[in-house]
């Protein structure tokens, strides 16, 4: 059996013990300190698990004046990351994060499936729920993988769409592009990481936060199409465009969409932080 948008901790402990072809990839960060999750890792972690660093391993270098503050790295890079880790054409990878906030899982699940690998899986509830499941947690570091020479990425363009295509469809109606930050965030309020406040003129608002419960798992399937149905208006998934304030979180849109059967939504990994870059471009509050 393989998992593709999400797996709970009891299918993963299973995983582990059937001895499959597993790579579990510990994604924890903090934007306030981003060398945070190294040191939550080095404390306690999954048995077996790697580190997935949001600025190490899944951004590439910014440009000024041109990428936001989270640009995905070059396909031939991240494919050398992704052999690094072990990762082969019939490898699990299961990814976690600290807890329901979900800041960079989502993005490894998405920059994976964007190199062609598909047997990837979010784990439900994050850590949390690994560890009020009863499973153990360790502070060993294995020793390095023996990088995969058999992975071969296939990079899915389509997966992404460009500040141009965002331009020219955001004020399309039924609304088309969805800002994945919370209504604060949407509105220009809150904590911001970016100079200029507010979304981009005519986006929509999918807050990411309403695709989980209050205990940090994801909703149904069906709750999720329910959620998603009432914001597309029946436009095709395909036509559905996530951003954030800079191309991470918005992935647990398109992840939650996946797995309410509704595939093939993209991201705008430029994001807020490349949008507002320049001034012409249009906001609104």
């Amino acid at each position: 059996m393989t998992y593709r948008t999400i797996i709970d901790s009891s299918q993963l402990q299973a995983l582990q013990e059937s001895g499959a072809e597993l790579v579990i990839l510990d994604a924890r960060f903090s934007l306030d300190d981003e060398e945070w999750g190294d040191r939550a890792f080095a404390e306690e972690h999954i048995p077996g698990a790697q580190r997935a660093d949001l600025s190490r391993h899944l951004a590439g270098p910014i440009v000024e004046g041109k990428t936001g503050r989270r640009p995905f790295p070059r396909a031939e890079d991240f494919a050398e990351t992704v052999q690094g880790w072990g990762i082969g054409p019939r490898t699990q990878v299961v990814v976690y994060d600290a807890d329901r906030g979900l800041m960079a899982a989502s993005r490894v699940w998405f920059m994976l499936r964007w190199l062609g690998h598909d047997d990837v899986a979010v784990l439900d509830g994050g850590l949390p729920a690994w560890v009020a499941a009863g499973n153990p947690l360790t502070s060993d570091v294995l020793a390095p993988p023996v990088p995969s020479s058999s992975f071969v990425a296939r990079e899915r363009k389509e997966m992404v769409a460009d500040v141009v295509e965002v331009d020219q469809v955001r004020e399309s109606q039924p609304t088309r592009v969805f800002d994945s930050r919370g209504p604060e965030g949407y509105h220009g309020q809150g904590k911001y990481y970016d100079p200029v406040r507010g979304h981009i003129k005519g986006a929509g608002l999918a807050d990411r936060a309403e695709t989980i419960t209050e205990d940090g798992s994801f909703r149904t399937p069906d709750q999720l199409r329910a959620h998603y149905d009432s914001l597309r208006a029946g436009q095709d998934p395909s036509e559905i465009i996530f951003y954030c304030g800079s191309g991470v979180t918005a992935a647990q849109n398109v992840l939650a969409m996946e797995h309410a059967g509704l595939p093939g939504a993209r991201m705008y990994v430029g994001s807020w932080s490349e949008w507002i870059i320049d001034p012409n471009r249009e906001v609104e509050l």
